[in-house]
């Protein structure tokens, strides 16, 4: 998996074929005052649901009853975001995970019936993850940087005393992904570059590692799941293609199969508890498809249909009589569904879209492509506001997705359609080096970020003004962790060419950042080096060229700039150093800081701040003046 250098952010998209019309308008607290609900592990009786909401302004655990009748809230933190991870396999204790602030810092709590919480991985300054439960209901396994900052181990903790048993130290820079249902192998990986790493096999009860996923060429590997007879590993590759497919491999004989494969990336895969059905999700043109098929005949099992709402994801009970579904649309956050395999109806558990919200004044997205200054297409989302048309233009925003690698994708976004809403055109650019649309795409940015990638961004302007309803004058650009940085490189490298930028948390200066990263990142260091460039060699010489902070001189057009204090990623420093650099030029700069937030924002009410005051910013620079 390509680096990921924050928040992959929020991505939908507007129709152009919408008749113009004017909608009504809707607050920041409106918009935000929609549901972001997910998760969805089964209580030992299949009558509770464990899921994660912010209902109360920041993220609490709840238990939503599977028939639909109503919902408990499990948690009720004021500071930090509790997320849910697992309830016990047999009984009502649950685990869930907090750190302090964003700093990213994980630890695994445990809640008992009675509320009493206990912190099972108390290891300051460590980060710990949930990795599963044995199939004997034993112990659970977690993963943990406490030994070394730098690598994470793997451990055993059985469920009565909590004591921690490690059962794989890494030492050799390997990444744990994945144990085996009889707990003998576990499959681990190495990242050698952002295009290409290796698998292997460990045997627990040995020792021994064995390599197996020998090639030749640059190739992804991603163990998947085990079979339950511990006789296969199904794992993801994007061997020999320009896309991921799902392969097996035998473990006695070292025999590959393919197994599902696509025009597009398979994104992930698993089985059921007892093997009965197989899930398959699939990356298909920046939208989530999911597929459950029968394992034993491979045929597929139909779904319920849920209209213009589409399935981003599915859990099925342990007892495979039940589904847990998660659908939503571009103009609706998702919602969860229970499903009963065998009928065709379904019990809807949420309702996520705030109540005062007509859902007939949002926009969906239309997927389209543009050529860049090389002819290259670039995939990209655009949105269309209602209101707009040859006779009424409206001012754009390009949106740059977070990385490098991620991807803009079809789905909600209070954010996008909070902008949309108040008059402002979106394209949600997947400049080159974006993930989903094949491995020649994604490594086309390499050693190249803030030149070729940064121009699929500027011509993006010349398909702008092919449209008759954007005001061209009125073009800005936007963007978070590595859009924050295109951002900024727009800004410095083609001054005259957007008319305002918003930087949310983005790397300004290259050096610093790269010498700086998070520890535990240890394991995609080379990687990252790999494809960025390496601040300890010649490489320094391009970082220090393609670091907006080093040339901010040449900024003359508004700037905003929101950062989180916490953050581990892109220190506020980087923040700091450009809002003083461009006040400089005496050009109009704002700059919001969130004391309590790290890469990105989780609490509502730093949402609705932040937020709203780049519309503000928006109306008053890109606009001209702010509207009532």
């Amino acid at each position: 998996m390509k680096f990921f250098f924050g928040l992959i952010v929020l991505t939908i998209m507007v129709a152009c074929t919408q008749q113009t019309v004017e909608p009504t308008r809707y607050t920041i607290d409106q918009f935000f005052d929609n549901l972001s609900i997910f998760g969805g592990s089964f209580s030992a009786d299949e009558t509770r649901l464990l899921v994660t909401s912010n209902e109360t302004g920041i993220y609490n655990v709840y238990a939503l009853n599977t028939d639909g009748s109503g919902k408990q809230q499990l948690t009720f933190s004021e500071e930090e975001s509790f997320f849910g991870n697992s309830y016990f396999p047999e009984d009502d204790r649950f685990l869930f995970s907090a750190d302090q602030g964003g700093d990213e810092n994980s630890h695994l709590y445990m809640q008992g019936p009675d509320g009493t919480v206990t912190d099972l991985t108390p290891w300051e300054g460590s980060t710990s993850q949930f990795g599963g439960w044995s199939r004997d209901f034993k112990y659970l396994y977690l993963v943990s940087n406490k030994r070394d900052p730098r690598f994470f181990d793997m451990y055993q903790m059985d469920l009565e005393k909590f004591e921690p048993l490690m059962i794989y130290e890494n030492k050799e820079n390997l990444s744990p992904a994945g144990i085996s249902n009889s707990g003998r192998y576990m499959a681990l990986t190495r990242q050698l570059t952002t295009s290409n790493n290796e698998m292997y096999l460990m045997d627990l009860t040995t020792g021994d590692i064995k390599h197996i996923s020998e090639h030749e060429g640059d190739a992804t590997y991603s163990p998947a799941d085990f079979s339950l007879d511990d006789q296969y590993l199904y794992y993801l590759s994007n061997e020999g293609s320009e896309f991921t497919y799902l392969s097996s491999y035998h473990l006695e004989t070292g025999e590959k199969a393919l197994v599902y494969e696509t025009e597009w990336d398979v994104s992930y895969a698993y089985f059921s508890y007892n093997e009965k059905y197989q899930v398959i999700g699939i990356n298909e043109d920046a939208k989530n498809v999911v597929k459950v098929f029968d394992a034993a005949t491979g045929e597929a099992i139909t779904m319920p249909d849920f209209g213009n709402r589409d399935i981003s994801g599915v859990s099925i009970s342990r007892s495979e009589k039940l589904i847990r579904l998660a659908a939503g649309s571009p103009t609706s956050p998702g919602d969860l569904y229970m499903h009963q395999f065998g009928t065709e109806d379904f019990t809807r558990l949420t309702h996520s879209l705030n109540q005062e919200i007509n859902e007939n004044d949002l926009v969906a997205g239309e997927v389209i492509r543009y050529p860049s200054y090389d002819g290259l297409e670039i995939p990209s989302i655009l949105y269309k506001p209602l209101e707009a048309s040859k006779k009424n233009q409206v001012p754009a925003l390009l949106w740059i997705h977070g990385g490098p690698g991620g991807q803009s994708r079809l789905g909600f976004s209070s954010l996008i359609q909070y902008f949309v809403n108040h008059g402002y055109a979106i394209l949600a650019v997947n400049n080159r080096g974006s993930s989903g649309y094949g491995k020649t795409f994604y490594n086309l940015d390499n050693q190249r970020h803030g030149e070729d990638d940064l121009m699929d961004c500027v011509k993006a302007k010349d398909f702008l003004a092919t449209l008759g309803y954007i005001d061209m004058d009125k073009v800005g650009i936007m963007g978070g962790s590595y859009g924050g940085y295109m951002t900024m490189a727009a800004l410095t490298f083609q001054p005259e060419e957007f008319a305002l930028g918003v930087n949310l948390f983005g790397v300004t200066n290259w050096l610093r950042t790269l010498k700086a990263i998070p520890p535990y990142w240890e394991a995609s260091r080379k990687a990252l080096y790999d494809e960025l460039g390496d601040p300890f060699t010649e490489d320094s010489i391009r970082l220090y060229e393609i670091s907006p902070l080093f040339h901010a001189h040449n900024v003359t057009k508004p700037l905003m700039v929101l950062q989180g204090a916490n953050d581990p990623r892109v220190l506020q420093v980087e923040s700091d150093e450009i809002v003083a650099a461009v006040k400089e030029n005496g050009v109009p700069v704002e700059y919001v800081i969130f004391d309590d937030e790290g890469h990105g924002f989780v609490k509502k009410e730093n949402q609705i701040k932040g937020y709203g005051q780049i519309l503000e910013f928006l109306d008053t620079y890109l606009k001209g003046k702010a509207e009532e």
